[in-house]
């Protein structure tokens, strides 16, 4: 299996400062741009929750065969009622812990222990059929549904998933394995997915071998991302980083990614749909990252984005072996 240190460190382009992306894509519906103060937005989400427990307490076992979907969302689905009451969070202890794909909720946290892994299942059936994304209208991998994300939230409000560097492990050799010999019948899984959500915070994880696209808010407002490490075989497809996707307020810093893909791909629908949907991507901070890409670009703008980019900012970026900057 091809390493993620594959890539030849010796291609350095250190991009201190700003990157210049500052850049804006006008089409139908977006207005042109105006004075943004870039450091005005910070995470306002409880850095306490008032209720906790360890998905141990629902049945699960952390040791890499047992599979453990039902026992993250009976816990999950426990603390939620716990939202209008200081909120909750959910403990995964050390140990290997295989599950398929489950759906968080409001005012939550998912930690990871720095000795926790979180495995997703290679069983398609473990992760349920969704619809496609409204702005998208049609799977990427295949027309039609697409599985849902190994983590994947949606109409949230203040959810955070992070870790004292916890890991979560796609697992994503047979499904690039399935794509590449076009045997899917639906759109591969990504590792995070959250949608329709405000207050977001993803940080402080390893992600590797995603089977496709690793963290994806999309139609998303204040988020931040920072101090991730994402790691993908640089030959492995559609393996990006993060991709925000027709969201506001939006910051990701300190991070270090290596991928088959683009390292941050800003995204806002596709065609006709993304045009239609009308959100475009706007106020957002990339920062402080270092990217190994050597098929793809470290920043892309799409190239799905037919609803619009706007207001970008980017600046110390160091690009490792990348075919493009941005």
């Amino acid at each position: 299996m091809e390493l993620w240190t594959s890539a030849r460190r010796s291609k350095v382009i250190d991009v201190r400062g700003v990157l210049g992306v500052l850049v804006l894509f006008y089409t139908i519906g977006v207005e042109s741009r105006k004075s943004v103060k870039w450091d005005y937005f910070e995470y306002g989400a409880s850095s306490c929750r008032a209720h906790s427990a360890s998905v141990s307490d629902f049945g699960g076992v952390g040791d890499g065969t047992t599979v453990n979907t039902k026992a993250f969302q009976a816990a999950i689905d426990h603390l939620s009622q716990f939202s209008s009451e200081g909120g909750s969070l959910l403990y995964v202890p050390p140990g290997r812990w295989l599950t398929g794909s489950f759906n968080l909720t409001s005012y939550f946290t998912l930690y990871l222990d720095k000795d926790a892994v979180l495995l997703g299942s290679e069983n398609e059936s473990e992760y349920p059929l969704i619809e496609p994304l409204p702005s998208y209208g049609r799977g990427r991998d295949a027309d039609g549904a697409r599985y849902s994300s190994l983590i994947f939230g949606k109409n949230l409000t203040d959810v955070v998933i992070t870790g004292a560097n916890g890991t979560i492990d796609g697992q994503g050799e047979l499904w690039w394995t399935k794509f590449r010999a076009g045997k899917l019948d639906y759109t591969r899984p990504y590792l995070i997915e959250i949608m329709f959500s405000t207050d977001v915070q993803i940080s402080n994880l390893t992600l590797i071998n995603s089977p496709s696209w690793n963290v994806h808010p999309v139609y998303c407002s204040n988020v931040v991302v920072q101090g991730l490490t994402i790691l993908a075989p640089v030959k492995s497809p559609n393996t990006d980083g993060i991709n925000p996707d027709s969201c506001t307020n939006t910051r990701i810093q300190d991070c270090y990614i290596v991928s088959g893909d683009d390292c941050v791909a800003v995204k806002s629908g596709w065609d006709e749909y993304g045009i239609s949907f009308g959100m475009p991507t706007k106020q957002l901070v990339i920062r402080r990252l270092t990217c190994i890409s050597p098929t793809s670009a470290v920043i892309a703008l799409g190239s799905e984005m037919s609803g619009g980019i706007e207001d970008v900012r980017a600046e110390d970026i160091t690009a490792i072996d990348s075919e493009s900057g941005c």
